[in-house]
């Protein structure tokens, strides 16, 4: 597809409309047809207060976005105060649509939707080593993540997911906050590498590259040592895992440790850059710590 299509995007309520949504996970993630959410539970999560959105490009579903109302009670990093939230549970876009920003334009809805109910908080969990779905998620939407799960999902079989351990960030979106505003409305210019590294941020783990061209993460890592880090993932997880699945693991436990590290000192994930460096396309999150905080409006 060489142009943006004109994406539509609306809550679901019949069962034409959940079939579809079944479909397009067939698509999106093959080889998980047992694990697909079914169309009873998208009817039950649609009509009590959870929300199941449609992307379509003309009458064809081309993505859904699938969510409910939650809690975050008892979770790792979280206030003992009870507090209600959204929880994304899966966003999928049909592959010949991918890279069309059509995944920012279901989250946008979301965003409204639940606004609209009262709830300031979404969260969700993706791979962070996903490098399209950390620019989307922190970069472009403005989510904030402390939270690093491991093996969420167990041992996944599907295209995608097979072969790793499935960990997981858990990112937070306040959705009301002036740092969401500012990224959703083009007010904030994107910073680069050098913005980052002038002020005084370290790459903990910079890659080097392999005979294979696929790049390797380090030996020896750096400490974390100021208020400003930046962690390197690779560009195309899916590649080395088509190449050099012991490479991809070797990225997935050595980014395992920094960031569970990071986490536990306080750093946050503020920020994801993706951009050419030393000859090659490169990836990092940035992390701040010294008591970085959201600050939520009500509205």
């Amino acid at each position: 597809m060489d142009h943006d299509p004109l994406i539509t995007v609306r809550p679901l309520s019949t069962a034409a409309e959940f079939h579809a949504v079944e479909a397009i996970q067939r698509v999106v993630w093959p080889g998980l047809e047992l694990e697909v959410v079914p169309l009873h539970v998208l009817t039950t999560v649609a009509h009590n207060g959870g929300l199941v959105l449609g992307a379509f490009d003309g009458e064809r579903m081309v993505g859904f976005l699938f969510g409910f109302l939650g809690t975050d009670e008892g979770q790792r990093n979280r206030p003992a105060l009870t507090r209600l939230k959204h929880c994304s549970h899966q966003l999928g876009v049909l592959p010949a649509y991918q890279g069309h920003h059509i995944g920012y334009q279901l989250k946008l809805a979301q965003r409204d939707h639940v606004a609209a109910q009262g709830v300031r908080l979404i969260t969700w969990t993706y791979d962070p080593l996903e490098s399209r779905n950390g620019h989307l998620n922190i970069a472009k939407l403005g989510a904030v993540c402390n939270a690093y799960r491991r093996e969420v999902y167990g041992e996944m079989t599907d295209a995608l997911n097979a072969g790793l351990p499935s960990d997981r960030f858990q990112v937070d979106w306040w959705i009301t906050s002036p740092r969401v505003k500012e990224r959703m409305f083009g007010q904030r210019a994107a910073l680069v590498l050098d913005s980052f590294t002038s002020a005084g941020a370290v790459i903990v783990n910079p890659s080097r590259p392999g005979a294979n061209g696929l790049p390797r993460p380090p030996d020896r890592i750096q400490t974390l040592a100021s208020t400003l880090a930046l962690i390197e993932i690779p560009t195309d997880l899916q590649a080395i895992k088509a190449q050099d699945l012991a490479m991809a693991r070797a990225w997935r436990l050595q980014t395992r440790e920094l960031f569970e590290a990071a986490f536990s000192s306080g750093y946050w994930v503020t920020d994801f850059l993706h951009e050419p460096s030393e000859g090659r396309e490169r990836s990092f999150y940035a992390l701040s710590s010294a008591g970085f905080r959201i600050e939520v409006s009500e509205n």
